[in-house]
């Protein structure tokens, strides 16, 4: 659930203008999460009969949770504002990469939400999907053509998916480090983390860890649903390390990327 079960509050911090209204609005999506994720709200239930997926049903995060829960480095306790913090970042990943309508998201306010990437001219949900989604918006970049391994002007929200579940095949897990201060402006440390395990753009699989850290700004309003997100963190960390094995020939790349199954996914 993406609150969990309240019961303690968080702390609010004294800006807020209406501390008591953001409190209800935390128990209220509280009381939306539903039993099949307990990481992830608006996944499953009677909330999400009617919901577009993406790839045709909810993704499966159980291989994703399991390397998170042993290779985590931080175990939050039930209730307390990081735990809060790190169910909601997973929750809106989630929307962002499986929810084809934009009806369907519930952990932010489409009409008002915009994205920012290290500094970079904020995307709304329109810029997003002309540039593609799936994790173009997250990989934007001024390097010239000739020097992207990863050309987020070339990628669908498909081929980027299958792209990363395909060198992840345990997923890329998340966690929160630290949280520097609680709604209405959320600011994290977070740690984005995977095994190397598959090809990545023609490159062999090396086997090792990739991490990415990283500090994220989310705004939310009244209803504690998300507004703005705004992410600083070096695209190098992770693309870096994806691309340091062998070129592999396209008999190989053929027979790895007809294999991922895109709805189980990190």
């Amino acid at each position: 659930m993406m609150f969990g079960k309240f019961s303690t509050y968080i702390s609010v911090p004294s800006s807020a203008n209406n501390p008591q209204a953001d409190l209800l609005s935390f128990r209220k999506m509280a009381m939306s999460g539903i039993e099949g994720d307990k990481y992830r709200s608006y996944l499953q239930g009677e909330g999400e009969q009617n919901t577009k997926w993406r790839y045709g049903s909810p993704p499966n995060y159980a291989v994703v949770n399991k390397l998170f829960e042993d290779e985590r480095t931080k175990v939050w306790p039930p209730g307390s504002l990081e735990e809060k913090v790190q169910n909601l970042v997973k929750t809106w990943e989630m929307e962002l990469f499986h929810k084809s309508s934009l009806d369907d998201f519930k952990s932010m306010d489409v009409k008002k939400f915009v994205f920012g990437l290290n500094g970079r001219k904020p995307l709304n949900m329109m810029d997003i999907k002309k540039l593609g989604g799936g994790y173009n918006p997250h990989l934007q970049t001024s390097l010239p053509e000739e020097f992207r391994c990863y050309d987020p002007d070339r990628e669908t929200a498909e081929s980027s998916h299958r792209a990363f579940i395909t060198t992840f095949p345990r997923g890329f897990a998340l966690e929160v480090l630290k949280v520097y201060t609680g709604p209405p402006e959320i600011v994290y440390k977070f740690r984005h983390w995977g095994y190397n395990e598959g090809p990545f753009k023609g490159h062999a699989p090396t086997g090792e860890l990739i991490e990415l850290y990283g500090i994220a700004i989310f705004e939310v309003d009244e209803e504690m649903k998300i507004v703005k997100v705004e992410f600083f963190y070096d695209r190098g960390e992770l693309l870096g390390g994806l691309v340091k094995g062998a070129t592999m020939d396209s008999s190989g790349l053929e027979a790895a990327s007809s294999c991922p199954i895109l709805r189980n996914t990190g």
